[in-house]
């Protein structure tokens, strides 16, 4: 749940709900609805950062106090890869289309920026609000992610609707390919 003030960009103060921060100090990472921030202080149920007026600037939903939010510590190198390399960089915002169900999952499509087509590919990885997503369909500037009743109640994508507007970061490793291949 964000709390938060504004001094020269966000200070923000963080519930960390079943989040254990016991191994968590001041200079860590924590993603923030898939915005990797810096922590400056906490206690044993809440963490405080701050945001600056640029990653303000490239995210959504940062400044929305009251809300709930998906957090995720860093990864450390020994840890078990359960989805795809996520940097907590959000390369764009996208909006949702669509969010209805089908049978006991639900199926999300996103309008993505144009910028971020090319690196988003049917069967590829998606973070959206930094939840690591199998991406079923890709037409046109949207795509389709299949949503099971875990990921929805265990994360805020549960509260998503037409209209509403989304962190997106594409797959890491097609950002440098692109880039190698200068495309």
């Amino acid at each position: 749940m964000l709390d938060g003030g504004v001094v020269n960009g966000l200070t923000l103060a963080i519930s960390a709900g079943n989040l254990d921060l016991a191994d968590v100090k001041p200079g860590d990472s924590i993603a923030v609805n898939g915005v990797c921030l810096t922590v400056t202080e906490l206690d044993k149920h809440r963490f405080s950062v701050t945001v600056s007026q640029e990653t303000l600037a490239c995210t959504q939903g940062l400044d929305r106090f009251g809300t709930h939010v998906n957090l995720e510590k860093a990864m450390r190198l020994s840890d078990r890869l359960g989805g795809h390399l996520v940097s907590g960089h959000v390369d764009a915002i996208g909006v949702v289309v669509k969010f209805d169900a089908v049978g006991e999952c639900f199926e999300l499509i996103i309008q993505a920026p144009q910028s971020l087509l090319r690196y988003i590919a049917r069967k590829g990885s998606i973070a959206v609000n930094g939840v690591s997503l199998t991406v079923n369909r890709v037409d046109g500037d949207q795509f389709s992610v299949n949503l099971i009743p875990h990921t929805l109640a265990v994360t805020n994508l549960q509260e998503l609707s037409p209209g509403r507007a989304v962190n997106l970061e594409t797959d890491m490793l097609a950002r440098y390919v692109a880039r190698l291949l200068n495309i």
